[in-house]
């Protein structure tokens, strides 16, 4: 009897709860799912998943092939040798385009809505992320990339400089868009927007850094883009084009430890397993008197396991090559939360503009940018610069190059790729050749394209080989060249 009363129960609630004139399309669809994104909903996946993305960039590549550690003990071909293949790069790749496509429905989603804020906040997003992606492997996906709901599933490879050239007009344009009196109405990692009245004008100043970066990598190619004037237009408009001025207003993301906010490594010892700090790290921050020498490494041990100081293995050392002592080793901290994750530190702003003040580009003292640089990057970390640390010779400012560029590469310490983006453009610093390099000892100048677009976009896959010169290791990119 209760099972005839629930049916016809059960019955009489379809009937009353489906109209006879809807659709089996209207009753199957699923309430649950956003079918428009929110602007405001998009940001926070973004920025958390991609600052983790350059993170560990740094930790798994950078790291290795810009002698920070290397792969100990270890006897085969490995990134630290210059063994590259074409899987190197393939996490980087799926990522930053599935993230892209993120930060695509995020502009779309802040025009819809007609908010400014979220609209420049996009481009500025899609600016960093490309950037990256094609200082990485040049020509990629660009114009008719993150398609597929325009039916474009074999996008095309854009060149380098179109992208260049979009980009910095992007951020251009961005930068008109920002409304400095007005805070988002979702969560924001990276300047707290939603509750901090400067957030935006904090977004701004990430804008125009941003700008200043990407202008200085492609230095080479002035007269190509306007490279100088758009530099000079920058500097001389501060009240228009507001750049960082502090360590505050660096872009980072704070990983509380507390979920969701977790490392981007699950377990602290992985960070440290099968692996050694190099030697040319450790002995730049020795001769510099680092005080973040112990934030960042472990001591070495002898043979009976008692401490011996700071001492790194060479990187690329010979085949066969034997050790008295085990090096040291990265410092587990940098994989445990609490933590900050470094996008776009002020000090490597600093730098930037020491080098062109030091090539007249732009007014004001390269040392005094120098020695900016150096003291935001030591404090950035939590450390104090000690007394008279500029009287160390290592430190002092020398107008020249090798110095600054040194003393940028210690400072990009963990700053996804940039070590080994600013190396290929500048040539500096000169990283030891110890004996076991593969690729003749050459630096690698770009990541080969990963197997998915070779197989699922053969044909603008061989266009783009053709146009660059060939999909090698060795093959430089349009900035380089």
């Amino acid at each position: 009897m209760k099972k005839i009363i629930y049916i016809c129960s059960f019955f009489a609630l379809v009937g009353s709860t489906v109209s006879c004139d809807r659709s089996l399309d209207e009753i199957n669809k699923d309430t649950s799912r956003i079918n428009e994104p929110v602007a405001s909903s998009l940001l926070v996946p973004i920025q958390y998943n991609m600052a983790s993305v350059g993170y560990n960039r740094a930790n798994d590549f950078t790291f290795d092939i810009m002698q920070v550690s290397l792969d100990f003990p270890n006897e085969g071909n490995s990134l630290s040798r210059y063994y590259l293949t074409e899987n190197t790069g393939s996490g980087f790749w799926n990522n930053s385009y599935r993230w892209l496509k993120q930060v695509d429905d995020l502009k779309k989603a802040a025009t819809a809505e007609g908010d400014k804020n979220y609209q420049a906040i996009s481009m500025v997003l899609n600016a960093w992320i490309y950037s990256n992606l094609t200082d990485t492997y040049g020509d990629v996906p660009f114009s008719e990339a993150s398609q597929l709901d325009n039916n474009i599933s074999q996008p095309k490879f854009d060149r380098q400089k179109d992208i260049y050239v979009r980009l910095l007009d992007d951020l251009k344009m961005a930068n008109t868009l920002f409304v400095t009196n007005k805070t988002l109405v979702g969560g924001d990692l990276f300047y707290k927007a939603d509750t901090d009245v400067n957030g935006i004008t904090n977004w701004k100043k990430f804008c125009n850094s941003l700008s200043l970066r990407l202008l200085t990598r492609i230095l080479s190619k002035d007269g190509e883009v306007n490279v100088k004037e758009r530099i000079q237009e920058i500097m001389n408009n501060p009240s228009i084009y507001p750049i960082f001025l502090s360590n505050a207003d660096g872009t980072k993301l704070d990983i509380t430890g507390i979920s969701p906010l977790m490392p981007p490594i699950a377990r602290p010892q992985d960070f440290t397993t099968g692996r050694a700090a190099s030697d040319f790290f450790v002995k730049a921050l020795q001769a510099n008197n680092d005080p973040r020498m112990a934030m960042f490494f472990t001591q070495a041990k002898d043979l009976k396991n008692t401490n011996i100081g700071y001492v790194g293995a060479p990187s690329g050392y010979p085949f066969g090559s034997t050790f008295s002592y085990q090096p040291s080793n990265l410092n587990q901290n940098l994989a445990k939360g609490p933590l900050k994750i470094f996008v776009y530190p002020y000090a490597e702003l600093q730098f930037t503009l020491a080098e062109l003040a030091l090539k007249g580009i732009i007014q004001g003292s390269a040392q005094t940018y120098y020695e900016n640089g150096v003291k935001a990057s030591i404090e950035q970390w939590g450390a104090a610069v000690p007394a008279n640390y500029f009287n160390n010779p290592n430190v002092a400012y020398q107008p020249d190059m090798s110095r600054i560029m040194l003393q940028k590469y210690i400072a990009l310490f963990f700053v996804d790729q940039q070590q080994w983006f600013e190396k290929r453009r500048t040539g500096f610093p000169e990283l030891p050749n110890n004996g076991g390099l593969l690729n003749n000892g050459n630096l690698p100048q770009r990541l080969m394209y990963p197997p998915n677009p070779k197989v699922l976009n053969s044909t603008n896959y061989q266009t783009a080989v053709q146009q660059m010169g060939g999909d090698n290791i060795n093959v430089k990119v349009w900035w380089s060249k």
